[in-house]
């Protein structure tokens, strides 16, 4: 089996999301189950069909799932520890599994309480759960920490004020990233954002959070999950659904991935290497695409990964993304259903639940006309990245 013949291997035929709150009633697992319950049904299999599970890193297991789904026999379990880009790197997981026979029907499952889980409550009492241990917690705490850097704001900060000095890149370019999401939301009634407009007044009014990065730049923190179901290209076409076929993928990391200051070059990232592999295994050029769902947990890694996959060059995005050439009405619509900056966060999972209902053309008021072809990144911690193409069956 090489990388270019599982291309076109296996399908998306199930997808499902919750919705995109502050607080939910529910827990972590109990939203979980809920979306993989979903995308199963939406794929018109039984939760006994399901014989993979690629579950998120830390909130839930695939053991759990599949006692709680009824998902009997899991020939397949893996957890992809890539942040942010883990999602869309799972499907490549999915993929391979299935064109190599070792599962039939595997699930990709997202969910937390990215917002709930920041805040105490009088009926809670805190965790006491530490962070798991590694290389980035290691340098954080011992290096970043003491110098006030301490979220992910801040250390994102540091090369994308290089990014910004070096291109020359504006607030103005940035707005409009957020204020294309914000569009965009306005046609998703799942978009945490829906009914609250904005205005590039209101960008550039927020505070900064740390330079150059405002209030509006940063995605949202929600409390969510959603689950998609691969299967073979060919068990696809019996299913209810038109399917999605993955056309390939990639995954890439900066080095060293866990510590941003001693790179070579800060500003290389992960999609660099992974992008240019991904559309050599799926046939397809990135000036193709009907539609691109860009991961965007902040306004300016958008920018920077808009360069990385080949949409423009480097220094290049703010251009790009002018003119209304993301909005729906443009060449490239971008993030059609608000993305994690006005829809929800959910681990970029949500780009590709998306990406489906884009290429089933079932997206309504915010579909791409005729969409054929689509793009979904992930971006994790410190610059890893994760690439699929997807295709309509």
């Amino acid at each position: 089996m090489t990388a270019s013949s599982i291309s076109g291997a296996a399908a998306i035929v199930g997808i499902a999301e919750t919705d995109y709150v502050r607080g939910a009633d529910q827990s972590v697992p109990e939203l979980v189950l809920d979306a993989c319950m979903r995308a199963v049904l939406d794929a018109g299999l039984n939760p006994s069909d399901i014989d993979g599970i690629i579950p998120p890193p830390g909130f839930i297991s695939s053991e759990e799932i599949a006692a709680n789904l009824g998902a009997s026999e899991i020939r397949y379990a893996v957890t992809v520890h890539m942040g942010g880009a883990s999602p869309t790197a799972a499907l490549q997981s999915a993929v391979m599994a299935i064109a190599a026979g070792i599962a039939t029907n595997v699930v990709v499952t997202v969910g937390w309480n990215g917002y709930s889980a920041m805040r105490p409550r009088a009926d809670v009492r805190p965790s006491k759960r530490r962070l798991d241990p590694g290389p980035f917690i290691d340098v954080s705490r011992n290096f970043y920490a003491p110098y006030g850097i301490r979220s992910a704001v801040q250390w994102y900060s540091m090369y994308i004020q290089r990014y910004v000095d070096l291109y020359g890149i504006t607030p103005e370019d940035a707005a409009q990233v957020a204020l294309t999401c914000r569009d965009h939301a306005q046609l998703n009634d799942k978009a945490l954002m829906k009914g609250r407009p904005m205005t590039m007044d209101d960008y550039l009014a927020s505070p900064y959070i740390t330079e150059p990065m405002r209030k509006l730049d940063c995605c949202l923190e929600t409390d969510c999950a959603a689950a998609i179901v691969l299967t073979s290209a060919e068990r696809a076409k019996d299913l209810p659904h038109r399917p999605v076929l993955w056309l390939g993928g990639a995954e890439g990391h900066p080095y060293p991935a866990d510590e941003i200051t001693n790179r070579r070059d800060m500003l290389q990232l992960g999609l660099d290497a992974a992008a240019p592999r991904a559309f050599a295994m799926a046939g397809v050029e990135p000036a193709e695409m009907d539609f691109l769902q860009i991961y965007d947990c902040f306004t300016y890694v958008v920018l920077m990964e808009l360069e990385a996959i080949g949409m423009c060059e480097k220094g290049g995005a703010g251009e790009f993304v002018a003119n209304g050439n993301i909005s729906l009405a443009g060449r490239y619509p971008m993030n059609t259903h608000g993305g994690l900056l006005s829809q929800g966060h959910c681990w970029g999972l949500n780009h590709i639940v998306e990406a489906t209902r884009q290429l089933r053309h079932e997206a309504g008021a915010a579909q791409v006309p005729d969409a054929e072809l689509g793009v979904v990144t992930g971006y994790g911690d410190l610059g890893d990245g994760s690439i699929a193409v997807l295709a309509r069956g």
